[in-house]
């Protein structure tokens, strides 16, 4: 009696996986919600908007949501290397901007010390004119 049973159940569910058909599947969800929350309307609701998503994308609404999480994913991915990029080229630009700073307060100071030892010996110049 069991053997036959369970020869019986598995030809079954061979039957039923092996087919390829899948509204098994798609009323599994449903089925699932009935039982769990005795909601029937919900359950249709679920139905029919699965359906409906079938219909328009011809894809499951877990394949949606996989695709869409995909691509949300690789727009992350893409926003996070083109922010790296972007703060690189910032330090870049930095350090190019500090250097030409402190090349122009050298120049200055370089400036500023020849400046000054010209007016020492002019100076000293002037000096040695008075007192000869």
């Amino acid at each position: 009696m069991i053997f036959k049973f369970t020869k019986i159940i598995f030809f079954i569910t061979s039957f039923i996986f092996l087919t390829g058909f899948v509204q098994i599947a798609s009323l599994l969800g449903p089925g699932v919600t009935i039982f769990s929350s005795g909601n029937v309307y919900k359950a249709g609701a679920q139905f029919l908007i699965d359906n409906e998503i079938k219909k328009k994308t011809g894809k499951n609404p877990l394949a949606l949501v996989k695709e869409e999480m995909a691509k949300q994913n690789e727009k992350k991915n893409f926003n996070e290397e083109f922010n790296q990029l972007i703060e690189k080229r910032i330090t870049k630009t930095q350090k190019i901007l500090a250097e030409q700073n402190n090349q122009k307060k050298l120049n200055e100071g370089l400036r500023k010390l020849i400046e000054k030892r010209i007016t020492m010996v002019q100076k000293e110049l002037n000096l040695k004119k008075v007192s000869q």
